[in-house]
């Protein structure tokens, strides 16, 4: 028989390592732990997520329904119960706006892959749903395309979701996700970002099974695909208005330069992309009619 009060002392400790990390300022966020086949422990709303005890954690059912505690359950229950509905393996469910992932929930660029090994062996492709109002089921059902496939999501506009087999299992996503988005963001302003190749990155997929860590990646569905490209969700990007806008593509998909691309021949000056020379023309156009 699980613990129950151990479990809310461990929600109480994570929640202050959320609250800690910055991931979720004033009463942001939620945790849950699923304890039994029709019973939910969860964080209350309307309450610093760094301040939690255990007697403010209430009991939830199946349906969102409170059935136990003094304080009225998280708006966002819905979320985590609909993650638990689609993953039986997994007994708890973190929500929280990690700054550097929310940034690019906000901005709706895809998350690069094939860049630092411990994202490719913990984490894989992470994808971005569809934004929906917090709090209804439609919130709830944007996962839905994801869940199996992924353990950690980034919500358009909002923040993220991970989940996993415990509570601190959970949360490691989150803070794996916003670390590396963190790099990204700083490995932007320095001006490069490198990717690993195919088969470098092939071989963290090797590393990931002999670990235990499933990836989509590594199945039959999915052998042929570019693994550095977002294969897996890529398809989901239009209709969740998601697009490459701060990093470009990978090597491996980036059209290759033409044999007059370096200037000595009919194509574009060294160093000028087709969108920089498209500016240069309109920029002379405007010179040319103002003067």
């Amino acid at each position: 028989m699980q613990n129950a009060h151990k479990i809310k002392q461990d929600m109480c400790d994570i929640g202050r390592r959320i609250y800690n990390r910055q991931f979720a300022a004033a009463n942001d966020g939620n945790i849950t732990v699923r304890i039994s086949d029709n019973e939910v422990l969860c964080t209350p709303t309307l309450h610093c997520k760094g301040f939690l005890t255990p007697d403010d954690i209430s009991t939830i059912d199946m349906t969102g329904k409170q059935i136990a505690g003094r304080k009225k359950r998280s708006s966002e229950a819905l979320l985590h119960l609909e993650i638990y509905k689609q993953r039986e393996d997994i007994r708890s469910v973190v929500h929280c706006h990690p700054p550097h992932a929310t940034a690019f929930a906000i901005a709706r660029e895809p998350i690069p892959q094939c860049i630092l090994p411990e994202v490719e062996v913990f984490l894989g492709d992470v994808p971005i749903t569809k934004y929906e109002t917090p709090g209804g089921q439609a919130f709830a059902d944007t996962i839905i395309p994801f869940v199996n496939k992924t353990n950690v999501m980034i919500l358009a506009n909002h923040g993220t979701v991970s989940y996993g087999e415990n509570v601190e299992q959970a949360y490691w996503w989150t803070e794996i996700l916003d670390s590396y988005c963190r790099m990204l963001i700083l490995a932007k302003q320095l001006g490069n970002v490198a990717y690993l190749d195919q088969q470098k990155s092939r071989e963290l997929l090797e590393l990931k099974d002999q670990w235990g860590y499933k990836d989509p990646r590594n199945t039959k569905e999915f052998e042929d695909c570019d693994i550095c490209a977002n294969d897996i969700f890529r398809d989901s990007w239009k209709s969740s208005g998601v697009e490459r806008r701060a990093f470009e593509a990978p090597p491996s998909m980036r059209p290759a330069p033409s044999a007059s691309s370096n200037g000595t021949g009919g194509g574009l000056p060294a160093g000028v992309d087709q969108e920089q020379l498209v500016k240069l023309i309109t920029d002379e156009v405007i010179r040319q009619m103002k003067s």
